[in-house]
């Protein structure tokens, strides 16, 4: 390991002040695993791209991840008992934009998918999948944290995860 150079060394001073532009820049620059959260909402399905995907807790199993309430997807989060928590694959990209897409028909013809357990939709060819229920949605500013007990899932998908970093769908490199 190299050591830091007096240009590298952060001092109180270098750091610019807390702002929504400054934690998008920061976060740009993190890959974060691409998920798809899908919900039943009145007998349609419903879901959205996430890269706010968190392991809380192993015993019991819990996640987290984000949405902000103004997202066309929060109503059906908000009153589901049950969601569905997909890892995509690399291959996935396509799948990741047309969920995080406003107004797109994310559960059209050329989404493969099928009601679950609980009735909540699971997408087809992912690397890993669960139905978690809802044991709490956290107020954080204009989103929700949502907390989820894993119930039932599959890990055994083939490939290799996606990422999101730099604003964009990747893939992992070796």
């Amino acid at each position: 390991m190299t050591a830091p150079t007096a240009s590298t060394v952060p001092t109180a001073d270098s750091g610019r002040p807390g702002s929504p532009d400054l934690l998008r820049s920061v976060f740009r620059r993190h890959a974060a695993g691409v998920a798809v959260i899908t919900a039943e909402d009145g007998g349609r399905p419903v879901g959205f791209t996430a890269t706010s995907l968190n392991s809380v807790s192993a015993d019991p199993p819990l996640l987290s991840f984000t949405i902000a309430t103004g997202a066309s997807s929060w109503p059906a989060i908000r009153d589901s008992e049950h969601l569905g928590v997909h890892i995509l694959g690399e291959h996935q990209q396509d799948l990741a934009g047309l969920f995080a897409r406003s107004g797109a028909d994310r559960f059209g013809p050329g989404t493969g998918w099928a009601p679950g357990p609980h009735g909540v939709p699971v997408l087809d060819d992912v690397l890993a999948w669960l139905v978690c229920r809802v044991v709490a949605r956290v107020p954080a500013g204009a989103h929700r944290v949502i907390i989820a007990e894993a119930v039932t899932g599959d890990p055994a998908g083939e490939g290799r995860p996606l990422l999101y970093h730099q604003g964009r769908f990747n893939a992992l490199r070796d």
